[in-house]
């Protein structure tokens, strides 16, 4: 199957998100539903999830802390080397964005320990997340982004 038809969209485009792993993959295995941000999007619709080249120590660090490391084993991840990194890992529907202060109310423990819910920033809600396969090499960048799935570029 061509990753156009993966997406599901007839645009050539998709609206990408890069994210520090281990939460690109977080969201991948659907252990992580919420996104949060400093900042919320009108943007409704496909969304390609992207895993950042770099991977900071914090990161690395996380990986083996609760519940991250417990998540992370049962989706077969053993060491945070096998975590892929900049690529496109999953797509999914941005369905909306929501305060924080909202979706802190209404979401597990383990969802909080995996964002950032201090009260002002938002959570972007994502709905029908679809691992790929096999990840896709893409330069990822800041904000939302416009990623081709033909070509591979990102604009």
């Amino acid at each position: 199957m061509s990753q156009q038809r993966l997406l599901g969209d007839e645009s050539r485009t998709v609206k990408a998100l890069s994210l520090t792993q281990p939460w690109a993959t977080l969201i991948a295995v659907s252990a992580k539903q919420y996104e949060t941000r400093s900042w919320g999007t009108q943007y409704r619709g496909p969304l390609a999830i992207h895993a950042s080249k770099g991977f900071p120590r914090y990161a690395i660090q996380a990986c083996l802390t609760q519940p991250f490391s417990r998540v992370l084993y049962e989706a077969g991840i053993r060491y945070p080397a096998q975590l892929p990194l900049g690529c496109i890992v999953a797509v999914c529907e941005l369905e909306s964005c929501v305060r924080t202060e909202f979706a802190s109310r209404i979401i597990s423990d383990q969802e909080k320990a995996f964002g950032d819910y201090t009260p002002g920033r938002w959570a972007w809600v994502l709905k029908h997340v679809r691992k790929l396969d096999t990840p896709v090499p893409a330069r990822g960048s800041l904000g939302l982004w416009d990623w081709d799935p033909v070509t591979q570029e990102c604009g």
